[in-house]
């Protein structure tokens, strides 16, 4: 029996610099075997490891219609993530997962999506967004309404400009405050998303970002009609085995590495008398 402890190896192949604190790392599984039998859903994630360093979980940041290489855009904040920072390409980290239940894409199939982020909540949601552009025909309007501090903290900033010049994509950008050379709208994600007012007539909201960014776009999306059960989001809790047994982050009977992370608006309401 396999120890689902146990990483696999995969090399660095490529490592992009997103923004002056967060990269986006592609990695290859060095057993073959393991690469071809690696599969994953739009909003899943892994546990990413550093030899002496520690392991820490991380949104899988890709999609397999586009890639079959999984990547992951990884902030730097603590000691893990501190050291992926330092590592080159060919250099090698260990891959437990993936992990989670991610997204249910296949039951949005004709709905409109509108996906709403902020700062590195727009990793989860570019694996969404690459699934939903290589199955454009199986879905309505799209909709990304995406913020960050400033210029300099939008994750992804380049795929979102040119996302802004597709003719069937609607793309809303905003920084929480003015900048030279900047156009697009300014101030908060929750507000920008009070400007934009997306209607929740056969759609599905997905949001990603910041706690409290997430609850005010929750309230603002229930002022706006959507229902309990059109709006899904990420519970952010202190994942640590990836499989339901160590219980850090078991909210009752959920474990959200397990049964999450990701959730409807209706689903968390019915957790919030167990937390």
């Amino acid at each position: 029996m396999e120890n689902p402890y146990v990483p696999n190896l995969a090399v660095i192949k490529d490592v992009k610099d997103l923004t002056f604190d967060t990269k986006l790392f592609m990695l290859s599984f060095k057993d073959k075997n393991v690469e071809e039998k690696f599969s994953y859903k739009p909003g899943q994630f892994a546990v990413i490891s550093v030899l002496k360093e520690g392991e820490c979980p991380i949104s899988i940041a890709s999609s397999l219609t586009r890639n079959k290489y999984p990547e992951f855009a990884i902030k730097k904040m603590g000691k893990v993530t501190t050291a992926m920072h330092n590592l080159e390409t060919g250099d090698v980290v260990g891959i437990r997962g993936p992990y989670g239940n991610g997204f249910p894409v296949e039951e949005w199939v004709n709905k409109n999506i509108v996906l709403i982020g902020g700062g590195i909540g727009q990793a989860p949601l570019r694996s969404v967004t690459h699934y939903i552009l290589d199955n454009r025909k199986k879905y309505g309007d799209m909709h990304i309404i995406h913020g960050a501090k400033s210029q300099n903290d939008l994750v992804f900033k380049n795929e979102l400009f040119e996302m802004e010049r597709m003719e069937d994509v609607n793309v809303y950008l905003s920084i929480d405050k003015e900048e030279e050379g900047w156009d697009r709208f300014v101030g908060f994600v929750p507000d920008n998303l009070l400007e934009v007012k997306p209607s929740p007539k056969n759609a599905v909201a997905v949001t990603c970002g910041p706690p409290v960014m997430i609850n005010l776009v929750i309230k603002n999306l229930l002022k706006m009609g959507f229902k309990d059960e059109q709006i899904y989001t990420t519970l952010e809790m202190r994942m640590k085995c990836g499989i339901g047994k160590c219980g850090r982050c078991n909210i009752g009977s959920i474990y959200v590495c397990k049964d999450g992370p990701m959730f409807s608006y209706k689903q968390l309401k019915g957790l919030q008398g167990e937390r």
